[in-house]
């Protein structure tokens, strides 16, 4: 099977630790992919970016978004373990956990000046003990960092309307450089009755060619199936075009990854996972916080040796 998103982990992250003991990410991540049969090959499938596993990131995800709502703690770094109130929960589970989960992170505000746990995992990284070079541990800990943001800006766009999610899209492409990079080539036209097209791309400035767009908000664990997809299609061929980009937050079943191959029209597939990375790529919904700069030694320099 493939490896669930996040919000698929969250229950068998918070019932891998019901006996309350303090967990290693090592050993929940162990529990987490026994208790859900996942083969040797879904443990192994590596992040697009990065030197984190599938299976790693997703699980860490979850436990942050336990964590964020009171239901996981930190006892120690790199360890995790069941509050009281996810002891509690345990024993009597709503009829949907992760709906459960978003509604209470809705309704919990923390403190501006809180610091996240896991950023002193992040700093543990760069301790002169590890056995990586400090370049390398740089690497991770960016890597890390990167990963989170991420996760971060999925869970916010959840908690926006489908209309932002569809203007994230279009400033997403023009941010790509499709229509030339500029802003006034993009429209946002989802409405009721919009035939499966909720945005537009003019690629020229006439307007002679446009890339089309679909959007669609969903709750992790939900999938866009071929049907969505057969509509988008029938919606592109309607408007005489042939290019489409559907994006969602979620992911998309095989029978409509399948679909997509043989149509003849030029349709990209989007997913949750991939429309965070884009969006961190191309600064879209973030900020340049700090810049550093790694430096090494100028080897030519020295071999030149002093005028």
């Amino acid at each position: 099977m493939a490896v669930p998103d996040t919000q698929s982990f969250l229950l068998p992250v918070l019932k891998a630790l019901a006996d309350g003991k303090e967990l290693s990410l090592a050993d929940l991540q162990e529990r987490v992919a026994t208790s859900l049969r996942l083969t040797p090959d879904d443990k192994r499938e590596m992040m697009p970016r990065g030197h984190y596993t599938v299976l790693y990131h997703r699980i860490y995800g979850a436990a942050k978004r336990l964590w964020q709502v009171g239901l996981v703690k930190y006892p120690r770094r790199g360890f995790r373990q069941l509050t009281e109130e996810g002891s509690r929960l345990l024993k009597d589970l709503p009829p949907s956990f992760g709906e459960y989960v978003r509604n209470l992170s809705a309704d919990r505000q923390r403190k501006n000046n809180d610091r996240d746990p896991a950023t002193d995992e992040v700093s543990s990284l760069l301790d002169a003990t590890s056995e990586t070079t400090p370049e390398e541990r740089v690497q991770i800990a960016f890597q890390r960092l990167e990963d989170e943001l991420q996760a971060d800006l999925l869970v916010r766009i959840h908690q926006q309307s489908p209309s932002f999610l569809e203007q994230v899209i279009i400033d997403l492409l023009i941010a790509m450089g499709y229509g030339g990079g500029e802003a006034a080539r993009g429209e946002v036209i989802g409405r009721s009755g919009d035939g499966g097209i909720d945005g537009a791309i003019k690629e020229d400035a006439l307007g002679l060619d446009e890339v089309y767009v679909q959007a669609k908000k969903y709750a992790e664990g939900n999938t866009v199936g071929v049907n969505d997809m057969r509509n988008f299609v029938g919606a592109i061929d309607g408007a005489n075009t042939t290019k489409g980009v559907f994006v969602t937050t979620a992911d998309f079943t095989k029978p409509a990854k399948d679909y997509v191959k043989q149509s003849s029209k030029r349709i990209i597939l989007i997913n949750g996972t991939e429309l965070a990375r884009l969006m961190v790529q191309y600064g879209v919904g973030v900020r340049t916080r700090e810049i550093y700069q790694l430096q090494h030694i100028d080897e030519d320099y020295f071999e030149a040796g002093p005028v």
